[in-house]
């Protein structure tokens, strides 16, 4: 018969990860607001999403790699992570990567040059023609594996595939400069070099998972197809009906094939821990109403993934 003395398990690991988290305690006992809908000043811009606050989670369907050679391969039954964004709170005509005019947020980047850290940056320059430096040093990848989160790099080269490059220069240019919780400032005292790069890789993936796209769909009868069109309210009203909220579409080929999904929220508290509260999309749709193409994968280009 066991007994509980018999069993023991050290309370002393080999080693130790560095943390990744921010320093919260300033936060507790403050007022509690969402993002873009605070009725005060908010004092402290570690503690809620100042800076960034209209916060979109945007997804990939892509249906091969370019790099499948390399074993670089797209998650079999998921879409793929395009990034965590920080548009700004207000509304303007702002062009988005769709190439037509929608009535939505403006969004900056590259808020801070000091961690800029994506080798092809791309605005190559700021409106006012100050050049953005291409970032020469290792690549962010490093960075991970410092931390030890071996375990963050594989789902990152699991889910978040680039298309005709190295994933790691896909997640180099989906940087948090802009995003006030991720601020250096927010990691003190004790702040490690890329803690915060790192802590918001982790957060990219978290709210990730928030969103299983594919199975919403296919729970509605929505599965990738060489043969059958989809109309739009079709697919927004699947992905509706399990978050409350439209998300936007994002279509090429002159609105017909689906490419893109971007989930809206204001968020409350930190964009690393805090509630993520969905929204509608600011942006109008960028695909037709009907005749929708939502294509399978190339043969080849999926992996089987788990969860």
């Amino acid at each position: 018969m066991w007994c509980r003395s018999q069993v023991r398990v050290s309370s002393t690991l080999p080693f130790t990860l560095p943390s990744l988290y921010p320093n919260i305690e300033a936060c507790v006992g403050l007022p509690v607001q969402y993002s873009c809908e605070n009725t005060t000043v908010l004092t402290n811009s570690c503690c809620n999403v100042v800076k960034g606050g209209l916060v979109l989670q945007t997804q990939y369907w892509d249906t091969y790699t370019g790099q499948e050679k390399h074993g670089q391969l797209l998650p079999m039954g998921s879409w793929g992570i395009h990034g965590l964004w920080p548009d700004n709170c207000d509304r303007s005509i702002h062009r988005f990567l769709t190439l037509f005019l929608a009535y939505s947020s403006s969004y900056d980047q590259y808020c801070d040059l000091t961690r800029q850290y994506d080798p092809y940056p791309s605005p190559a320059a700021f409106p006012d023609g100050t050049v953005i430096p291409p970032y020469k040093g290792p690549s962010v990848r490093t960075f991970i594996e410092k931390f030890g989160r071996f375990d963050l790099l594989k789902y990152m080269d699991t889910f978040w595939i680039n298309q005709g490059a190295p994933n790691d220069q896909f997640w180099a240019h989906e940087h948090a400069t802009c995003t006030s919780t991720f601020d250096v400032a927010c990691y003190e005292p004790g702040y490690t070099e890329h803690q915060d790069v790192v802590n918001f890789f982790e957060t990219v993936t978290k709210v990730f998972q928030m969103y299983p796209t594919y199975n919403m769909l296919a729970a509605a009868g929505i599965l990738p197809s060489n043969t059958t069109t989809y109309s739009l309210a079709q697919i927004t009203s699947a992905l509706y009906s399990q978050t409350g909220a439209v998300p936007y579409l994002g279509c090429t080929s002159n609105g017909t094939v689906l490419d893109e999904v971007w989930y809206f929220h204001h968020v409350l508290g930190t964009e690393q821990y805090g509630h993520f509260k969905t929204l509608n999309s600011t942006t109008p749709s960028g695909c037709n109403t009907t005749g929708i193409w939502y294509y399978e994968r190339t043969p080849g280009s999926e992996s089987l993934v788990s969860y």
